[in-house]
């Protein structure tokens, strides 16, 4: 599965220094909502990686979910902790009501419900009134150890310490060490760190507002020396400690509760102090602290956050930090997951695109789970590939790009940036447009604020850098238009011209015999049912309204065709027909009285460029006349002298001019059906 944390085990995101890693991927700083963002890999040889193009961001309120009590066997939970062990994690908590310790099993997924192992009291091992509790891993010997202190007085304040192997899956070992040299008095919140080889951690006493420094030399199986170096500054009721080294130096951070406050403990360059170090009060910082508790530390993406819960107001409060050493500023998020009376809060764990949180509800013994979740802004949410698709956000805020390479290896790293998503400046842009092939448009991209404008491609356009263009492309183009700003926006948007082709094919010029018809048009006319067609003149043609109609002109001829679509868009096309009288054409059967077609209800010349008929004759089968005419439009009706002539085989001959004054004279026969 695709998890892993922010910081591997040595950092302890919420407790120990933050290594900066090197600029790992190039990416803008600013864009414009829907502008194309490509992120750039500059790391050379990696074997894994992983982009989050919309992250948790820690300055979002986060959405918390209440877990419940059930099903956990906990009375008064006190303290909570979570961390990773191979590809799974792991919670622990405690309770002050009935000393209990659990172990939380969520599996691969921080965001699954998860299943609770029962420990108990360890047989009565485990102390009374359970305060703290601190995970760590030996990187030595990779076990891992998990610190517990209780007590509110000096006479039942005790630290101990709960073994597992290298995994947690395992079954646990406990060893009370009980108050080392009478120091603990009311222990409360704790922090362990190896520096160089050896070990040391830290404790507040609450009962008497001191620091105690615990010494476990180069093995942490040791027990530990404990030293109480003395009242810290305005400590009031302090209730839990979280540190951070930076630049290298030590910095603690401490809730008092009772002082409604925060107190910054400025520690120096070494772990190994002797006596209590110099401490700022931060105060009630916005007047948002009642009854601070619960801190964690982490830096995320170059800032460094604290967060807070607060027992009186039920609250979760995010500390943001210019520095270490401040400003600070102060963000109630209210009672996010139903916080009752919260108490400790684990560390920060980043899983990938989620970050997580963990918070002891005191009053009700529940937990809940905090979640600074990815967003769903982007068009592509992850990518595994060294140069990642291109993609836009789709609504203005800031993002955070995360980086990972080679996950779960040594040497695993991580880098994040936070990209600034603005609105698109206000423009001017012509719409879509439809136009007929052959037309000019004019476009427009106006923005008063934009450094250049540039129209891509310069296909059949006046001008690539002006604002107001004209167009005439002769097929359907996307013309894009870049609009970049001096914030780093960049518009990329488009306008599609879409291009109607219509075709008129009136078909080619041809020559016809006298008295013969043709069909006109040719194979590319536009068809369909959006299209409507007109032949003109509607002289000698069957039908001057679709694609292929049939004509006989009676002498040379010119016809139009006129194609238009529902748009209104037009072709045009022509055919010219020339007409020769160089023969006779006569049908060779026909049906008298046929009312079916009136073409074939008669018998006669077809011809209309005769001048003179010298004769036309029709003759039965035994050479008898039964037709004669002069008349060129004059045609046998199949009759002879009043009644029907038999159907059989009849000859004709004919002899006449045409208007060139070219003779024709020809013979043949035709068939007369009944």
């Amino acid at each position: 599965m695709r998890k892993c944390l922010l910081f591997v085990a040595l950092l302890l995101v919420s407790q120990l220094e933050y290594l900066k890693a090197q600029v790992m991927f190039e990416a803008p700083d600013t864009v414009c909502v829907r502008q194309p963002v490509q992120l750039n890999s500059l790391v050379p040889g990696i074997a894994t990686q992983y982009w989050g193009f919309c992250s948790g961001y820690l300055l979002n309120k986060p959405v918390g979910t209440n877990m419940g009590k059930s099903p956990f066997f906990l009375d008064g939970i006190k303290d909570v902790e979570v961390v990773k062990d191979g590809d799974n994690y792991y919670g622990f908590a405690i309770s002050g009501g009935n000393s209990a310790f659990e172990r939380i099993e969520f599996g691969n997924s921080l965001s699954s419900a998860p299943t609770v192992t029962n420990y108990g009291t360890f047989n009565n091992a485990l102390p009374d009134n359970l305060n703290s509790i601190f995970v760590l891993k030996d990187s030595a010997n990779h076990k891992w150890h998990i610190f517990i202190t209780a007590g509110n007085t000096v006479a039942n304040s005790v630290m101990a310490r709960i073994d597992y192997t290298d995994s947690l899956n395992t079954v646990p070992n406990i060893v009370n060490f009980g108050n080392v040299g009478n120091v603990l008095n009311g222990p409360q919140g704790m922090f362990i760190a190896k520096e160089g080889t050896k070990w040391f951690g830290f404790v507040l006493n609450q009962a008497t507002n001191s620091l105690v420094r615990m010494d476990m030399d180069t093995n942490i199986s040791l027990t530990p020396k404990l030293t109480d170096l003395g009242p810290i500054g305005t400590f009031s009721g302090p209730r839990d400690i979280a540190a951070i080294r930076d630049a290298g130096k030590w910095y603690f951070f401490v809730t008092s509760e009772s002082g409604n406050s925060i107190e910054r403990v400025d520690v120096g360059g070494s772990l190994n102090i002797t006596s209590a170090p110099p401490s700022t009060s931060l105060g009630n910082i916005g007047g948002l602290f009642f009854g601070p508790n619960g801190i964690n530390l982490i830096r995320d993406c170059g800032s460094l956050y604290a967060f807070v819960t607060q027992r009186v107001s039920h609250e979760l409060v995010r500390v943001e930090m210019g520095s270490v050493t401040g400003p600070y500023t102060a963000t109630g998020f209210g009672s996010v997951g139903g916080l009752a009376a919260p108490t400790g809060i684990s560390r920060m764990i980043r899983d990938r695109d989620n970050i997580f949180a963990f918070v002891a509800n005191n009053s009700d013994s529940s937990i809940s789970r905090e979640v600074f979740a990815q967003c769903t802004n982007s068009t592509i949410p992850y990518s595994t590939t060294k140069k990642p698709p291109v993609y836009s956000y789709t609504a203005p805020g800031t993002y955070n790009v995360y980086y990972a390479i080679n996950e779960g290896t040594p040497d695993m790293q991580v880098d994040c940036k936070l990209i600034t998503v603005v609105d698109i400046p206000p423009m001017q842009i012509s719409n879509d447009t439809t136009i007929c092939q052959g037309d000019t448009i004019s476009l427009r991209a106006l923005s008063i604020n934009a450094l250049s404008i540039t129209w891509t491609p310069s296909y059949n356009i006046t001008g690539v850098g002006d604002v107001d263009i004209r167009a005439w492309p002769a097929y359907t183009t996307q013309y894009r238009i870049l609009l970049p700003y001096s914030n780093g926006c960049i518009v990329d948007t488009a306008i599609n011209v879409t291009v109607r082709k219509i075709n008129a094919d009136a078909g080619p010029d041809r020559v016809l015999n006298d008295g013969t018809s043709t069909l006109l048009g040719g194979p590319f006319t536009s068809t369909g049912i959006q299209y409507s067609y007109t032949w003109s003149p509607g002289q000698y043609i069957n039908n001057n309204i679709i694609p292929n109609p049939t004509a006989k002109p009676p002498f040379d001829f010119t016809y139009y065709l006129t194609v238009r679509d529902t748009a209104g868009c037009v072709d045009v096309d022509t055919v010219v027909i020339h007409v020769g009288c160089n023969d006779l054409n006569l049908p060779n059967a026909f049906v008298p009285n046929n009312t079916n077609n009136s073409s074939t209800a008669t018998f006669g010349l077809a011809n209309k460029q005769l001048v003179k008929l010298n004769f036309f004759r029709i003759y039965d089968r035994w050479g008898k006349e039964v037709f004669n005419t002069t008349d060129p439009t004059h045609q046998w009706d199949g009759t002879v002298n009043g009644d029907d002539a038999p159907m059989g085989v009849y000859v004709w001959e004919a002899d006449g001019f045409c208007l060139s004054g070219q003779r024709i004279q020809k013979s043949g026969n035709v068939t007369l059906i009944r």
